[in-house]
């Protein structure tokens, strides 16, 4: 990453990025060429200790298991944005942030592989019952037999979602002589020979193995209820690595105790244990055939390197010049790299007459306005000037002052 040596009002120096549950040392090597002060730390933050975080950093950069929410949020004074250095952003109160001017940053990409080759490996598994007579063998038994092992080869697969993950997944099915069928609420074009299924339940009763890609929200909610089961074919397997809250865990163990299932794969639950020292509790456990891993899914180290490269060049981004292009929750605006003007971030309440009252007391101290880029999102407004000669301070409390400024940073 291209070092940014051009001089801030706030000296790099001074910005302080903590990093939490042990994100990819690339990350601190990138912050750290920027003259960044970090922090990084293997476990989660909670509590008392996750609100003095907020409260002294100007960047905190989270995984999966540290929840910041809109209490936690209130105990910020300087955070300028929120990494999630993961897919996913539902362990943060997105509108909170958005409400205190804090851009949230992700890397919805950037695991893609990884999961959807554990996808394939687990439906491998489940239909040779790998696991299974691994730890019979290990027991000392010798389970030698085709009876229930079965090849991938022309079974059909069904994605329920088929965004960036479950499309990945659509492409190495195939390859494995697999028939692809796809459910998305979105229109979406598929991929090589892949079909779209007729609904929800049409891709359940059509489908050898059952996949879930879908995000956690009030729509996909235990979505995988008993009666969605009920329309699996008798003998079908189900995956489960995107989001804990799409399957009721234990309307799924039920119908595999059954037998109406031959197996399951599961890497993410309802609740997960606190840290790695507490004891994980499901009733999947000890079910035949269903291989349980702890969310692990985007775990290798290809994918957090890359994770770490995407979020933390994201965050410099914004730092450095202000560009927020990738928020989640915060109107992306993509600014060019401005060497003579100087530059200010004026984030405020999308509301009628902003615009006006920050340019009246432009020019009403006679500057001049070489550049103005405004975007909204939602009730926010993102608003970047740059302007010559150097505004006085007095320009700069001016606007922090007006009705609907929510935050204000002179960059350079």
């Amino acid at each position: 990453m291209k070092k940014t040596d051009k001089k801030t009002s706030f000296p790099k120096n001074k910005i302080e990025i903590v990093l939490l549950e042990g994100i990819h040392p690339l990350a601190v090597g990138n912050f750290q060429a920027e003259t960044f002060q970090v922090d990084s730390r293997p476990k989660k933050a909670l509590g008392e200790e996750l609100a003095a975080l907020l409260e002294s950093a100007h960047v905190v950069g989270i995984r999966s298991g540290t929840k910041v929410t809109r209490d936690a949020l209130d105990a910020q004074k300087r955070l300028l944005a929120i990494g999630c250095f993961c897919i996913g952003t539902d362990q943060v109160d997105l509108e909170a942030a958005a409400e205190k001017g804090i851009p949230v940053f992700n890397a919805p990409y950037a695991s893609t592989r990884s999961v959807a080759e554990m996808v394939i490996a687990e439906a491998v598994m489940l239909l040779r019952r790998t696991f299974e007579k691994s730890a019979m063998v290990h027991a000392g038994m010798w389970p030698k037999s085709a009876e229930s092992s079965f090849e991938l080869r022309g079974k059909t697969l069904g994605i329920i979602g088929y965004g960036h993950i479950g499309s990945q997944v659509s492409v190495l099915a195939e390859s494995m002589g697999m028939r692809v069928l796809f459910h998305d609420t979105a229109e979406v074009m598929p991929l090589g020979n892949a079909q779209k299924a007729e609904g929800l339940n049409g891709l359940m009763r059509n489908s050898d193995v059952v996949t879930l890609h879908v995000p956690a929200d009030e729509t996909t909610r235990d979505m995988i209820d008993a009666e969605a089961l009920s329309h699996m074919k008798d003998g079908a397997y189900l995956i489960n690595a995107s989001r804990g809250s799409v399957v009721v865990i234990e309307a799924l163990a039920e119908a595999l105790r059954q037998g109406r299932l031959a197996g399951a794969a599961v890497d993410v639950f309802p609740k997960e244990p606190a840290s790695p020292g507490h004891e994980f509790s499901s009733p999947l456990r000890g079910v035949p055939n269903v291989i349980l891993t702890p969310h692990v899914g985007g775990s290798t180290l290809e994918a957090q390197a890359s994770i770490a490269r995407d979020v933390s060049s994201k965050i410099i981004r914004y730092i450095n010049n202000g560009s927020s292009t990738s928020a989640v929750n915060f109107p992306e605006v993509d600014l060019p790299v401005q060497e003579a003007a100087n530059r200010i971030l004026h984030i405020h309440h999308d509301v009628p007459g902003v615009l006006t009252a920050v340019n009246t007391i432009l020019s009403g101290a006679g500057l001049n306005i070489q550049g103005q880029y405004l975007r909204t999102r939602g009730q926010i407004g993102y608003l970047v000037m740059d302007i010559d000669p150097k505004p006085p301070l007095a320009v700069i409390e001016a606007l922090r002052n007006l009705e609907h400024t929510i935050r204000i940073r002179q960059l350079y």
